[in-house]
Order: structure tokens, then C-alpha cells, then sequence
């Protein structure tokens, strides 16, 4: 287990570099999409419309926002703790390979469509505590932008700098190793070996 911080935009050899254990500090640009950003993103792309980012160039985070806006008219994240990963599965092997993400965050791991994606484009999964918005929400320093706002707060597309974000857990690497798959089979074999206990 290595600790990093890095600054993005993260190149695949940074991303093939790290392993699930590794800890991760982000700083530079995040951006906030849930299931809504992820499907309207794809239709963009496969519709020819340009998009209001280069996906590439960001940390992408899985998370619905509590904000508030400021008088001075800008935006202030109050708190941004982590949307379980998992809704976001039939769209995230699709998103890493056309937009070239290299590192997703969120909780609850996700399954074998994004793990083989993680594998061949050189991307990770992280996780970020769930439970622990307000401490995401410190690392935010800035709202840069936000788009979709029709799509509703949480579901829009959020355009973050931060600063040190995380800690972060890499949970899935690009190597084909994802400790969320390695606990369930290690927690079906015990429930197989208790069943024929008592049986």
C-alpha cells in the first residue's frame, strides 16, 4: 500500500500505477455526475453535441451535491458525500472508454463491465467514506461552473476545484484486481462452510 497525491489531469501510466489499497489526494479538477450527467454525456457524444468539458482532463465523482448559493451569486458546495456507485454500472464501462477517465470515486465498488474498462484503458475505481460529505466539501475550494441544472441539484454536472481531496481508497485497479469482488467470494465461501455446518 503507496500513499499519492496527485494533480490532475492523471495520464493512464499514473492510473496503471496504482493498486487497490493505494491511498489517493486529489488536487486540480473534479467534476460531480450521478446517473442523469452519465446518460446525458453519452447521448451528447453519440449525438455529435459538443460537451461543456473534456472529461479526461477530470477526477470523475460520483455525488449529489448539497449547495448553496451565495450572494455574491456563486456557489458553495455545503456538502458532497459519495451516490453508490453501483446505479452508475450500465453507463461506467461506456464513460471510461470514450471519455478516458482515469479515476472514478465514489462507494460501494462496481462490478464487471467497469472492472474489465478499468483494465483496458488504465483507469481506477476510489472510494471516498461514505457518510463524511462535509468533509469532502472542505477540499472544494471552488464551483469553476455547473451544467445540466435542469436535470435537478443533485444530477447536475458540477465543475469543481479541489485541494487535497480524500482520502481516497483505491477499491479496483486497471490490473484486474477489485477488493469489493474479493470480500464477496470470500463471504460466500464462509457462508457455504456455515450452511454445511449445520445442515
Amino acid at each position: 500500500m503507496a500513499e499519492y497525491r496527485l494533480k490532475t489531469p492523471i495520464t493512464e501510466e499514473q492510473a496503471r500505477k496504482l493498486r487497490v489499497g493505494d491511498i489517493l489526494y486529489i488536487t486540480g479538477n473534479l467534476v460531480l455526475a450521478r446517473d442523469e450527467a452519465h446518460k446525458r454525456a453519452l447521448e451528447y457524444a453519440e449525438e455529435g453535441k459538443e460537451l461543456p468539458i473534456d472529461f479526461s482532463q477530470y477526477v470523475l465523482y460520483h455525488a449529489g451535491p448539497v449547495v448553496k448559493k451565495m450572494p455574491d451569486g456563486k456557489w458553495k458546495i455545503i456538502s458532497a458525500g459519495p451516490t453508490t456507485s453501483s446505479r452508475m454500472e450500465i453507463f461506467e464501462d461506456k464513460f471510461i472508454e470514450k471519455f478516458k477517465v482515469r479515476v472514478i470515486v465514489g462507494k460501494g465498488g462496481m462490478g464487471d463491465r467497469t472492472l474489465a474498462a478499468l483494465q483496458k484503458y488504465g483507469a481506477v475505481y476510489a472510494s471516498f467514506t461514505g457518510g463524511c460529505g462535509a468533509l469532502a466539501a472542505v477540499t472544494m475550494k471552488e464551483v469553476v461552473d455547473v451544467q445540466w441544472l435542469d436535470l435537478g441539484t443533485p444530477e447536475a454536472l458540477w465543475i469543481l476545484h479541489v485541494e487535497d481531496f480524500g482520502p481516497l481508497v483505491v477499491g479496483m485497479d486497471s490490473h484486474g484486481n477489485s477488493i469489493y469482488k474479493e470480500v464477496s467470494e470470500k463471504a460466500k465461501q464462509n457462508l457455504e462452510k456455515i450452511l454445511a455446518t449445520i445442515t
